[in-house]
């Protein structure tokens, strides 16, 4: 897609940029259409590329190749994690949220539940928005008493976050992209929101191998909009080489 033709896109309605109307839907599925406007230089590479046919098809594929290959490779792990934490606190296997995905589509994400379920002080952050809103905004705590002892190794080793590559597969999320956030948390991504709904959410990312939780949530908005802006399918090979040494170093991770 050329300069000149993300131009004249600009004018007719899609699915991208400003939130406009709501379109009917079921509920959990509802999606946010959006109209184009002019964009500055960097919002129009970041259209350019997430409309280009490199990221339709190249980096779908290299989503499935590898997290298909992955899911398979891990199963042993992924099995004895779930065991883990079954046996070590009551409640479900999985915790699950709802995020928001590409285009503003929302999308439920998995996790294995680091977090004691059946206490109402000590429940999963993502079952209160508020609470989830400001720990996003100022980062994770060192120190969570709502954290289980398996839950800490789990989130240090990022193994928490294996059963996402589901969501890979699924074509919710990609392997490298932006943080996948909230509803609750859009408004803190301000003029670069459009940024954000431009791509699948990742994995693994700029912010996720720049530090994670030691990085501040400003700044982190920024790597994503880099990210958007910078993209292509190089960048993400580069980024997945970066995450292995990032989640040994377990910098950042709590």
């Amino acid at each position: 897609m050329t300069r000149s033709s993300a131009a004249r896109a600009w004018e007719e309605p899609a699915k991208l940029l400003t939130p406009n109307v709501e379109s009917p839907a079921p509920p959990r599925r509802r999606a946010i259409v959006y109209a184009w406007r002019p964009a500055p230089g960097r919002h129009a590479a970041a259209i350019e590329r997430a409309l280009s046919l490199r990221y339709r098809f190249l980096k779908r594929a290299l989503d499935i190749a590898v997290s298909l290959s992955l899911l398979l490779l891990l199963l042993p792990v992924g099995l004895t994690v779930a065991l883990l934490v079954e046996l070590t606190s009551p409640g479900p296997v999985f915790y699950c949220e709802e995020r928001i995905g590409r285009f503003g589509v929302p999308f439920r994400i998995f996790k294995f539940r680091s977090m004691y379920a059946l206490r109402p002080h000590v429940l999963e952050i993502g079952r209160e928005p508020h609470l989830h809103a400001s720990a996003s905004r100022f980062g994770k705590k060192a120190s969570d008493p709502r954290v289980t002892p398996v839950g800490r190794i789990l989130r240090r080793t990022s193994l928490d976050e294996l059963p996402q590559l589901w969501n890979v597969l699924a074509g919710d999320m990609s392997l490298v992209g932006p943080r996948p956030i909230i509803e609750a948390e859009r408004h803190l991504y301000g003029c670069h929101s459009p940024y954000y709904d431009l791509f699948r959410p990742g994995l693994t990312g700029l912010w996720q191998i720049s530090g994670r939780s030691e990085v501040g949530y400003d700044r982190r908005v920024s790597f994503d909009a880099e990210y958007a802006s910078r993209w292509s399918c190089f960048l993400d090979l580069v980024i997945l080489a970066r995450t292995i040494p990032a989640v040994v170093m377990m910098r950042g991770a709590y």
